[in-house]
């Protein structure tokens, strides 16, 4: 429920931003045109505050549905206009005025995107970096020579740090319908493959996933289960467990790695168990009881006072594209652009019937990643906000 409710107010907020500064492009050229302004409603429905301000003295109001919002100006085909103010109406203006204020909430828009995308990449996104797992026998990513262990450091010659950016270079290249080159890194070795997606389409995409239709499984850093540091006095203390020990099993469950061990141990609250743990070369049972505790959703969880082994150092694992002032902001224009090029061909593939209306996020989609990258980070919240 707290989850749900998470997703919820970060799609609201997302929205409302989206949807205030879209308006507030109508309202600033509308100004700037002389249009009197007589409501500027953030929402729809009844209005939850309201307050009179400016020259004009607009109802400034925050409506009850946040889902829209509108600019309500004067207009004789709204209502009596007094002939003092027949001049500031806005069916009065002037053919490229009126245009200017129906197209100013879009550009609004892009503006904000490119604002969005530059903060973002003046904070910096953190992902895994794009080394490949697993390549499945006879796919398209085996067909152009991919191997298990290398890194995809450029697609299309443009630098990709991450597993995210591998994706961005890649999904124009479908919708296209062409080839690809990737530069890899191989050891010391490196060369460039060609990718050839003409087989593939965008629906394709919708239903499986680029990179598992490809045939790319990226490299799983996991973190072996290994005792790093036990606390005094707390169960694993008390069971008899120490440092560098490595947990094999549980109660005959095998253990793979740190996170499977952490969730074994916190849906068994109160629960002896039987652990099998690895000591240098000898291998010994001993018997384990978590101690409860309750979280702040009130589900109550298990712990046992141990911590896991440092890992290898996270810069082996990921990456971070981030840039100073002027590279970010142009970085921030480079990336509006792709998403709206991305966009349009997308809808005008929509149109032609090459693609089906699935590759469009509803509410509900686009209500969890709101969620997600609210929980992620601000620079994650930024690139869905643009």
């Amino acid at each position: 429920m707290m989850e749900f409710l998470q997703h919820l107010f970060a799609f609201i907020f997302a929205l409302g931003i989206l949807v205030t500064f879209h308006e507030f492009g109508h309202f600033w050229v509308a100004q700037k045109c002389d249009v009197k302004i007589l409501r500027f409603s953030v929402g729809f429905g009844k209005p939850l505050w309201s307050r009179r301000i400016g020259k004009d003295q607009f109802e400034l109001v925050v409506a009850a549905l946040p889902l829209g919002g509108y600019v309500k100006m004067l207009d004789e085909r709204e209502g009596k206009v007094a002939e003092s103010e027949l001049n500031r109406a806005f069916n009065r203006k002037t053919l490229a005025q009126r245009t200017a204020i129906v197209l100013a909430g879009p550009v609004f828009n892009f503006i904000f995107a490119i604002v969005a995308f530059w903060f973002m990449f003046m904070i910096g996104l953190t992902g895994l970096k794009p080394v490949v797992g697993e390549v499945e026998q006879g796919s398209i990513a085996y067909q152009a020579g991919l191997n298990e262990g290398v890194e995809i450091i450029a697609v299309d010659s443009r630098e990709t740090k991450t597993w995210t950016m591998v994706v961005d270079g890649l999904i124009g290249k479908i919708i296209d319908a062409g080839k690809v080159d990737i530069k890899v890194r191989d050891g010391s070795v490196v060369k460039v493959l060609t990718i050839n997606l003409e087989g593939l389409s965008i629906d394709d995409l919708a239903e499986q996933g680029l990179l598992n239709k490809i045939g790319i499984t990226p490299k799983t850093f996991k973190v072996p289960a290994i005792i790093g540091d036990v606390h005094s006095g707390l169960p694993a203390d008390q069971s008899g467990l120490i440092v560098g020990d490595l947990i094999v099993s549980a109660n005959g469950e095998e253990i793979g790695d740190w996170v499977q061990w952490v969730k074994y141990v916190q849906a068994r609250p109160k629960q002896t168990m039987s652990i099998e743990i690895k000591r240098g070369d000898e291998y010994l049972i001993i018997e384990l009881t978590p101690d409860e505790k309750t979280r702040d959703d009130e589900s109550v969880i298990g712990f046992i006072g141990a911590a896991n082994q440092p890992v290898q150092p996270l810069e082996e694992i990921f990456a971070k594209e981030s840039y100073s002032l002027i590279p970010a902001f142009i970085r921030g224009v480079e990336k509006t652009w792709d998403m709206s090029w991305l966009t349009l061909r997308m809808l005008g593939k929509m149109i032609t019937g090459q693609a089906s209306v699935k590759n469009l996020s509803g509410p509900i989609s686009i209500a969890q990643y709101a969620g997600d990258s609210a929980q992620s980070g601000p620079a994650a919240f930024l690139w869905f906000l643009g």
